[in-house]
């Protein structure tokens, strides 16, 4: 079965983590053409292409962060087209339902961005998202692929996470899903991803004792430990 990972935010930084496994940039990043306006659907739309590009009939998709959300998009649009899910630190929906609150998010989260390069506000930009523990190599690979977002895509791709909202999609979710949260985890907080595993029928969730957000570079042994199994099923 073919296995395609979904990076969040922060951009592709999976290296080997699943050999043989299609490492997919979003439009816009690792130099790839952005969309003309990015949306969920508009994501939906591209990956269903490359899917389509590479002969891949069903996929299993493992999502991390904005791509667990786009992931959730996928299968409620093309559900045929997925075999299973793995959510991984990522949420149903974008925070609260008031709207200043994805207006104070887009601010605080724009902000080191004013009048600097991604280059220089990379690491404001991963601020909270590794704990100080993290193993020596987690923030260097966090930061190169932070600082490979050309700067234009990283606000516009900020834009659409603020627009994701399937939690009326949940139930339906009709393959086998695993769940994968971080402890610590600030960004997509584990009574969310708990509640996540309750409401998506006969899904599975592993929570990772001390770890936050990036998890596949924090601990990435028990990341595969948790992982792999539920793609060799």
């Amino acid at each position: 079965m073919s296995v395609v990972l979904l990076h969040g935010i922060g951009g592709p930084s999976w290296g080997d983590m699943v050999p043989g496994a299609l490492d997919w940039p979003m439009p816009g990043f690792s130099g790839t053409a952005p969309l003309p306006q990015m949306t969920f659907p508009a994501l939906a739309e591209a990956l269903l292409a490359e899917l389509d590009a590479q002969g891949i009939e069903q996929a299993t998709l493992v999502g991390h962060s904005m791509g667990g959300m786009l992931a959730q998009e996928f299968v409620a649009r093309f559900p045929d087209r997925v075999a299973r899910l793995v959510l991984y630190g990522t949420t149903p929906a974008f925070g609260g339902r008031d709207p200043s609150f994805a207006e104070q998010f887009l601010t605080a989260r724009l902000g080191p961005l004013e009048g600097r390069s991604m280059d220089q506000a990379a690491p404001d930009l991963l601020d909270g998202m590794l704990p100080v523990d993290a193993p020596p190599d987690a923030r260097p690979r966090a930061l190169d692929a932070m600082r490979a977002i050309p700067a234009e895509v990283y606000r516009d791709t900020l834009r659409c996470l603020t627009t994701f909202d399937r939690r009326a999609d949940q139930a339906r979710i009709a393959v086998p899903t695993l769940l994968i949260a971080g402890e610590r985890d600030q960004a997509a907080p584990l009574k969310t991803m708990q509640r996540m595993a309750e409401t998506i029928p006969g899904a599975r969730i592993v929570v990772i004792p001390g770890a936050g957000h990036l998890i596949h570079l924090e601990a990435p042994d028990a990341f595969r430990a948790a992982l792999l199994p539920f793609l060799a099923e």
